[in-house]
């Protein structure tokens, strides 16, 4: 079966955005645009990939180029939800940057005209896309360890390092998915869901502790109830979420402990781990090193793979939403010092 040539139009290229288009266009299966209000960086990216890029969406679908088939959503967070419901009305199908939005506001029409027009929308939650975390979910899917009962994820790093320009961007504020728990938490909270199940309840601690320029929250922890998914039967499974954006190590953990053993993958090290008895040495398997853009073009392979009916999209519209209700249930406990029930999913 010969894949069609897409036509993927890219919604904001700052960092993220310019990511998107590189990985888009090193499936090899698509042409490319991109809109961008920005004119000089418009230009830069234009010439850098040669490639056509607009001033506003409007023009960009009302152009007589190819016709757009899909779109990246990689604006600000706060403005995903507009950008898509334009993007559906034109039956573009959606890959829509994480976070899903910053308020819940608008989602279940999206997901009204998503389903009338039969479109693909999918969620860019890219951990998903990462081969250690398609295995440690493996793992656990496969019994060997039985039900899981707990999930501890421990991350950081320093994020002036990776994003130097952060004070100048969405990140400095909540209202456009600014601060640790919208922009670098959500991404282990999700995971978390995938591989053990929906979070139904939270409390959450967080503030700022380092980062200069910025007064949000750069230091979190959360404590989570999940409800176990389909083919993980079990009790209600405890979780911890801990991350900080300003220690010296970049490293990842993530630990599942079973009825029958404990899981662990170690992004840091590429390294899944499992142990079934006690005082006995680690098992392990050691992958690959990977560049990061492997994630994305793994990411933009599976979002045209579900256009073409191939799969299933790898984090559906509704598994976003479920997330931006955690992420909504944690800043809301932050702020009340309490436990937050996270709302069963409209869609």
């Amino acid at each position: 079966m010969t894949s069609p040539m897409h036509h993927v139009l890219i919604v904001g290229v700052g960092s993220i955005g310019e990511r998107h288009l590189r990985c888009f266009l090193g499936t090899g299966r698509v042409t490319a645009s991109f809109v961008e209000i920005n004119p000089s960086l418009r230009k830069t990216i234009a010439d850098r990939y040669n490639v056509t890029g607009y001033a506003d969406l409007a023009t960009a679908l009302a152009t007589s180029g190819p016709p757009v088939t899909a779109a990246v959503v990689a604006a600000p967070a706060n403005y995903h939800i507009e950008l898509a419901t334009q993007l559906a009305e034109a039956r573009v199908h959606l890959l829509i940057e994480k976070p899903l939005s910053t308020s819940t506001d608008g989602i279940v029409r999206l997901a009204k005209i998503v389903d009338d027009h039969k479109l693909t929308a999918a969620v860019a939650y890219v951990l998903r896309g990462y081969p250690l975390i398609a295995a440690l979910r493996e793992k656990l899917h496969s019994g060997q360890f039985g039900s899981p009962v707990e999930i501890v994820v421990t991350c950081g790093q320093n994020f002036p390092t990776y994003r130097p320009a952060y004070r100048d961007t969405y990140y400095r504020h909540h209202a456009t998915g600014g601060g640790a728990i919208q922009d670098a938490l959500t991404h282990t909270l999700n995971a978390g869901e995938w591989l053990v199940g929906p979070i139904e309840r939270l409390v959450a601690d967080a503030a700022h502790q380092l980062l200069d320029g910025v007064d949000v929250e750069d230091t979190t922890h959360v404590l989570t109830r999940h409800r176990p998914i389909g083919g993980l039967p079990g009790k209600s499974i405890l979780g911890s979420f801990s991350l900080n954006q300003h220690q010296a190590p970049n490293e990842v953990t993530i630990t599942v402990i079973c009825e029958q053993g404990t899981v662990r993958c170690e992004f840091h090290e590429r390294r899944l781990r499992w142990m079934t008895k006690p005082d006995t040495p680690w098992q392990e398997e050691v992958l690959e090193p990977m560049e990061r853009d492997t994630a994305f073009i793994t990411q933009a392979n599976c979002f045209l793979d579900a256009i073409e009916g191939r799969r299933a999209p790898v984090c559906t519209l509704a598994e976003g939403l479920q997330t931006l209700q955690v992420n909504l249930a944690a800043l809301a406990s932050v702020q009340a010092s309490s436990w937050q029930q996270v709302p069963a999913s409209p869609i």
